[in-house]
């Protein structure tokens, strides 16, 4: 098909929201030209698939678009490139990176077209991760800093560097520190020893504790943070005083920031109202999109610490951005190294604590990594590794037979705990993970066949629909009135002829809510595997189906084997598999650019 705004939107591969931005930039720029509202559109499409621009040479030369499904792929006659992107300049719509006049849609010199707040959100953050990284923090002496290493983390050598004191010296003695590692590598272990050094360095000094501000993206997994340094601390070699001085309580980013207008875009906390902290610790940074990245960088204050931890390999956000993935990345694509600006604040754990002797869950983990599918086929089908497995996927269902049985035993042990906050604790024993939303192995499917086979066994009662007693819930989409948030999980229960919505708040307050006051969600027997990074659950399927798709890609298998603590189970064909290992996801970006331009 021919690329215009009718074509697309009627094959339905923009959305109204997509055309009426383009519209609107086009009609108060006063530009006529179809090929400008094209890339207006295209620019606001791709926002939405998670992309912070639309890199217009790679688009025309791809002759394709996929669709929001994520399956369908349509053949497109783009523009000349050349072509197109000198009309772009010519027009009234688009400025260039320092226009003055900060024109709607931002074309930078390699023909990359943004929305102008996503261009400016790049831009700050970059010259903002830089500042910091340079910027050394106020630390102990040499010696006493390495006699506190020798206490916490034990002596090393140079023949066994140890990568976690690694990330505790940089955190001490510089304003950045950024700790990427996989499941179990001692992220949550490390950061507590950091918050111990910090303290005593305070304490030493005579100086009050310093203020710490631990954050996540999602309420599950600031409550997961908590928890973890929770149990951390308790073992830490320092003194009583030091040890209660290290807080337990997270809260989302979100809340942290403070949201003024309800949609969280804009907050109380910004530059000029920095937030109150000498240490802000942000875990599973490789969810946190670019926008929020921005403006959380923005409200730290600039002589505090900032430590960033999560899993570079992960997926990337559900929003725009990839950051953390960018962060831990030169231009060039390679490793970091201390020649780049960020060198020298970056360190990667490798060794993970968490998985057994001979685990196959790490195997794979490790073998999807490094793009080796015939490896990850082996390990598969190698009986020596019994907690990981392939199977079939149902054949025009969304559970075949075997998953039938595990979802069931799974949901009725959910649903035999008599108490709600039992109830979810069961719920994180199994989990169904889709690579889709829709399709006959989709979420949707996965969760209507779950709810059709309790039905069936009269353990559920739909009667009330979907408030019916035991449905369990995930918020799909903030809201900051009732303290909801995307990806926060609770149940429905009946108090008599009542229904209500239980939630546990991070600081573990149990919350009941009319089900009228949540914000939009689902059921959640099964997820998306986006939806599960910051999750663990302890058997998970992984429901990739018999069909391949551009959404199957290597950071999608790899945070899936990786939310599961005891066994995996992948339903996929070995076709599907080999292609989703060979598929890397790519966000269309500028950062890399950004970063180095900003060193």
């Amino acid at each position: 098909m021919n690329a215009t705004v009718e074509a697309l939107r009627k094959a339905s591969l923009l959305g109204p929201l997509d055309e009426h931005c383009a519209r609107t930039v086009c009609r108060i720029a006063g530009e006529p030209h179809p090929d400008v509202l094209l890339a207006a559109a295209v620019a606001a499409r791709q926002v939405g698939l998670g992309h912070v621009c639309v890199d217009l040479r790679m688009l025309a030369a791809s002759g394709r678009l996929v669709a929001d499904d994520g399956v369908t792929v349509h053949d497109v006659a783009w523009p000349d490139p050349a072509g197109w992107i000198d009309r772009l300049q010519r027009s009234s719509a688009v400025g260039e990176p320092s226009d003055a006049e900060r024109r709607p849609l931002v074309l930078d010199r390699a023909g990359r077209l943004y929305l102008r707040r996503y261009f400016e959100h790049e831009q700050r953050l970059a010259a903002s991760i830089v500042r910091r990284a340079t910027a050394h923090a106020t630390s102990p002496a040499d010696h006493e800093l390495e006699t506190a290493l020798d206490r916490l983390f034990g002596l090393t050598s140079a023949a066994s560097p140890d990568r976690q004191r690694d990330a505790a010296r940089t955190a001490v003695t510089r304003r950045l520190c950024i700790i990427s590692g996989g499941p179990g590598t001692g992220k949550t272990s490390t950061v507590v020893k950091i918050l111990a050094l910090l303290v005593e360095q305070h304490l030493v000094a005579q100086r009050r504790p310093p203020r710490v501000l631990l954050v996540a993206p999602t309420g599950k997994a600031a409550m997961r943070l908590s928890e973890a340094i929770r149990r951390a601390k308790s073992g830490l070699d320092c003194g009583e005083d030091v040890r209660a001085a290290i807080p337990e309580e997270a809260s989302t980013v979100h809340r942290a920031l403070g949201s003024i207008d309800g949609k969280g875009t804009r907050f109380r906390h910004d530059a000029d109202h920095p937030l109150r902290a000498d240490v802000v610790l942000v875990d599973e940074a490789s969810m946190v999109d670019l926008a929020l990245m921005a403006r959380l960088v923005d409200a730290v204050p600039p002589d505090a610490r900032l430590v960033l931890l999560g899993d570079k390999d992960q997926l990337a956000s559900v929003e725009a951005g990839a950051v953390l993935g960018e962060l831990c990345a030169l231009p060039d694509g390679s490793a970091a190294t201390a020649a780049h600006p960020l060198g020298s604040a970056i360190v990667e754990l490798e060794r993970s604590w968490r998985y057994r002797e001979g685990s196959g869950i790490e195997a794979l983990a490790r073998a999807i990594n490094a793009a080796d599918a015939t490896r990850v086929l082996e390990i598969l089908d190698d009986p020596a590794f019994d907690d990981v497995e392939r199977s079939a996927p149902g054949d025009g269902v969304a559970l075949s037979e075997r998953l039938r049985g595990d979802a069931l035993r799974g949901a009725l042990a959910y649903l035999d705990r008599p108490e709600p906050a039992a109830r979810l604790q069961a719920l994180e024993e199994f989990r169904i993970l889709c690579a889709h939303r829709a399709g006959p192995h989709g979420v949707a499917s996965a969760n209507r066949e779950v709810e059709e086979l309790l039905a069936d066994r009269r353990r559920i009662d739909r009667q009330h629909g979907a408030t019916y007693a035991g449905r369990p819930l995930i918020i799909t989409r903030n809201d900051y009135q009732v303290q909801l948030f995307n990806g926060d999980v609770g149940t429905i229960v009946a108090q008599g002829d009542k229904r209500l919505a239980f939630f546990v708040a991070p600081d573990g307050t149990e919350r009941l809510l009319s089900p009228a006051r949540l914000p939009p969600h689902e059921t959640v027997f099964a997820m998306t595997i986006h939806k599960s990074q910051g999750s663990e659950f302890d058997h998970v399927a992984v429901l990739l189906g018999d069909r391949s798709s551009p959404l199957l890609t290597r950071e999608l298998l790899y945070t899936a084997v990786t939310r599961a603590r005891r066994k995996v189970t992948l339903y996929a064909t070995e076709a599907v598999l080999r292609e989703a290992i060979q598929r890397r996801t790519e966000r269309g970006s500028g950062l890399r650019d950004a970063l180095k331009g900003a060193s």
